[in-house]
């Protein structure tokens, strides 16, 4: 495990005392580290507030539905632990139903649906190119809401010392 998950923990417990003494999943957005990096920003600057999986993603990684409740540590790209959210809401929508309430809460680019239908659109055929899916207006789309708990203290810069 992660010490940076770890000591997210830790803070976490000594804010909930009633949270377990074991840390929920971690996870990262995105299909890749630059992109994780922006959304665990965003999380911690309190304007990415969703998320939207892809059924088929879930289905194929043998993953269950987030349900209301459900903890989780988001990590950045490198893996190092940034907050704890709670799940708020968890609603299975067309893909053509999404809507522009929700790509706003979801906080990336310049929060139009416009820019989230096409930002999506291109990560749901990345991460599921050869296996047969098709992202259309009815693909099946997991919109989670979500809640910040706890966020860790920012990183120390890194700096050289030649005595």
């Amino acid at each position: 495990m992660s010490s940076t998950i770890d000591s997210l923990w830790a803070q976490h417990r000594g804010l909930h005392p009633d949270a377990a003494e074991t840390p929920p999943t971690a996870f990262h957005f995105c299909d890749n580290a630059r992109d994780a990096d922006v959304c665990a920003d965003l999380v911690v600057a309190g304007r990415k507030r969703a998320t939207a999986l892809s059924v088929a993603e879930l289905e194929l990684a043998g993953l269950p539905l987030p349900r209301v409740g459900d903890l989780a540590v988001v990590l950045d790209g490198s893996g190092r632990a940034r907050a704890v959210i709670r799940t708020t809401d968890v609603a299975i929508r067309r893909f053509g139903d999404v809507d522009a309430a929700f790509a706003r809460l979801e906080g990336e680019g310049d929060l139009t649906l416009a820019w989230w239908r096409e930002a999506h659109r291109a990560y749901y055929e990345r991460v599921l190119a050869g296996t047969g899916h098709i992202v259309d207006e009815d693909f099946a789309v997991v919109c989670e809401t979500f809640e910040v708990l706890t966020v860790a203290p920012p990183a120390l810069p890194v700096t050289s010392f030649c005595p």
